[in-house]
């Protein structure tokens, strides 16, 4: 390389040796002309960079185009859109105060601080002003500026000059100004505002700065945007789709959940009908660990802080821990539980065992408690009370590929009866471990044969496990393709260790076993709101609360519906007679809307001829007429197999 010069690697894998300070833009057009007009940034190894900063160092540097599939172009887009979002709030409230304004998963967000909440037609109208904005077609330009500049240029800001604060003395200190708006933001953006075409500004809330609800209340603008049109046409068509399927709707149709402002945010009041649904995936859960050699163990809701302290949680995670309240006069405070794996070991710990006792497999569906912040409580995905399918497996260091390999034979036959699709992340170990390399290349090693006897796809998260030791995540797709997060299976160095827990070995020696953490599940409230989302409240035939709702045509056919909803309930169906005083068209919708899978219609023909007229639901032929024991004997097949349809 010749001296001085840089020298780049570029995305078709050719080489270039540049100048230092040569911008992307002008490097562009000494290898593409086409690629001028295409390029929107660039990426420089791992660093998103403006068209027009100059390159200092070199490298791997890979242009970006307009490309909705392209995460990296899309954090530009968002970022800048997010940025014309604020110069649209700052034109129209002059006072508003300015806070963060980041590309997120799908869109963006900027927080404001205003006198009042945004309004829906506050935010037609700011999405008017961006559209002006967009066509003005200012340029984007970044500029490094000195601290004590930056704090004048930033004096009346308090939220900037916070930030300010937290940048480290020597790193560069940059602001981007369209024209009218100068902000205080690393970038990158795109070339002008101009770009920002296809947006759409979806919602207002409040939300604390930096999150700490001890802070000032700020008002958050959501939005999106994409560089095609279409594509923000499906993202928005899908947005509505999920209303549709919101969890927290459905839950107050179907009666299947409530939260109670007089017992507390984050704590999930199971209707009989969801409770129902909690039975069910307990009941279909407990059975099959049974069959995997599986012990069930019960643990107390509350235990002495030495146990925590024992542990390690109380160091780490006290702000989360309840404390156990009416407790005076013990010799030490207790804490509310919020995780099972303590009690588990010492259950383990209790006495001696033999390397023959292994593996140990400890289950147990358990309620704990965890002071999530307010502002993070979402229905039932995020909540303060939580309901764990937990597990714990106490096995030797040879045994941990079996034990993995069934785990995720578990996992895909949870998963598989309720049709989800899921995908694997499996998580390596982090640069600060405990542990000798020597143990954590044993424990992956065993993580991945299990993975490739499965015959199963996964991506490495490279440095993403914990530093007690690597995990699997598996994470679901639902009926409309959002990902959820599913079961996680985490070795654990750590806990044994902390509670001494050993077993004698076939050399009558002392040997310290490995844990697995295991939850299938995770939580039931969370796994249930996902399915609530997923089937969008039309549970299959053996999930569904009720299964069959038998409706009479009158008054007088009552005492032959009863004979048929009695029938169902002794063949071991959830049935339910709907005699209301209401009509039968009226009674008819409100089951189709309570999505039970079979309404039984008995009118006279029925009732002398032993039949029911049966209205399925979804299916294209409203109404089939059927003996009573024939329809039963269906309703029963369905249920036993677990079937989707």
């Amino acid at each position: 390389m010749s001296a001085g010069k840089l020298k780049l690697v570029l995305q078709d894998s050719s080489e270039v040796e540049v100048e230092p300070g040569i911008s992307a833009r002008e490097l562009a057009e000494q290898v593409n002309g086409e690629l001028v007009e295409r390029a929107i940034a660039a990426k420089l190894d791992d660093e998103i960079m403006d068209l027009a900063r100059p390159i200092e160092r070199s490298g791997v540097l890979r242009f970006l185009t307009e490309s909705d599939d392209d995460e990296d172009a899309l954090y530009v887009l968002r970022h800048s859109a997010a940025h014309v979002l604020a110069t649209a709030v700052r034109s129209i409230w002059p006072d508003a105060g300015i806070g963060f304004g980041p590309p997120i998963a799908e869109g963006f967000y900027y927080d404001f601080d205003v006198k009042h909440p945004f309004t829906p037609e506050d935010l037609e109208k700011i999405e008017a002003r961006m559209a002006e904005i967009v066509a003005g077609d200012e340029p984007f330009e970044r500029r490094e500026v000195g601290r004590a500049e930056a704090k004048e240029l930033f004096a009346d800001d308090p939220y900037k000059l916070e930030r300010l604060e937290e940048i480290p003395e020597g790193d560069a200190i940059s602001v981007y100004c369209d024209g009218s708006f100068l902000d205080l933001c690393r970038g990158p953006h795109l070339p002008s505002t101009g770009q920002v075409k296809h947006f759409k500004l979806l919602h207002a809330a409040g939300a604390y700065w930096r999150g700490d609800e001890r802070r000032q209340m700020l008002q958050r603008i959501y939005g999106t945007a994409f560089f095609e049109k279409s594509h923000l046409e499906e993202y928005l068509r899908r947005l509505e789709e999920a209303r549709r399927r919101d969890h927290r709707i459905l839950g107050k149709e179907l009666d299947l959940f409530s939260l109670q402002e007089d017992v507390g945010p984050g704590l999930i009041h199971w209707h009989p009908k969801g409770a129902m649904i909690q039975f069910l995936l307990r009941r279909f859960l407990e059975d099959e660990l049974l069959k995997r050699g599986y012990d069930f163990v019960y643990t107390p809701h509350i235990a002495r802080e030495t146990l925590f302290r024992k542990s390690g949680h109380l160091q780490a995670y006290s702000e989360v821990m309840f404390p156990a309240m009416g407790m005076e006069g013990e010799k030490e405070d207790y804490r509310v539980k919020p995780m099972n794996c303590p009690f588990h070991m010492e259950i383990y710990a209790s006495r001696q065992r033999s390397y023959r006792d292994l593996p140990l497999r400890y289950a147990e569906i358990a309620s704990d408690y965890r002071n999530e912040k307010s502002g993070t409580l979402h229905g039932m995905l995020r909540v303060r009370g939580l309901t764990m399918d937990d597990a714990h497996i106490f096995c030797r260091s040879d045994q941990i590929e079996d034990e993995i390999y069934e785990l995720l034979d578990l996992a895909a036959y949870i998963y598989g009866t309720f049709g989800l699709e899921y995908r694997l992340d499996f998580s390596t170990r982090p640069q600060k471990r405990i542990g000798s390399d020597e143990a954590w290349d044993q424990a992956e090693d065993a993580l991945r044969a299990a993975i490739e006897r499965r015959e199963l796809a996964y991506a490495v998260d490279a440095g993403g496990g914990a530093f007690y030791g690597p995990k699997i995540d598996l994470k679901f797709l639902d009926a409309i393709g959002r990902e959820w997060q599913g079961s996680t299976i985490q070795l654990d160095f750590v806990l044994p260790e902390r509670f001494d827990l050993a077993y004698v070995g076939a050399d009558n020696q002392r040997h310290r076993p490995v844990m697995i953490h295991r939850a299938i599940y995770g939580t039931f409230e969370r796994f249930i709101g996902g399915l609530i989302e997923h089937f969008a409240g039309a549970f299959p035939v053996w999930l569904a609360p009720v299964q069959v709702r038998v409706l009479p045509v009158s008054e007088e056919l009552d005492a032959a519906a009863r004979n048929v909803s009695e029938a169902a309930r002794a063949a071991g169906l959830r049935a339910e007679l709907d005699n209301r005083a209401e009509t039968l068209s009226y009674r008819i919708r409100d089951g189709e809307l309570q999505k039970i899978p079979y309404l039984a219609v008995v009118g006279k023909r029925e009732a002398e001829a032993g039949t029911v007229a049966v209205r399925h639901r979804g299916a294209e032929q409203k109404q089939v007429v059927m003996p009573v024991s024939e329809f039963v004997k269906q309703v029963v097949a369905e249920d036993r197999s677990r079937t989707l349809a």
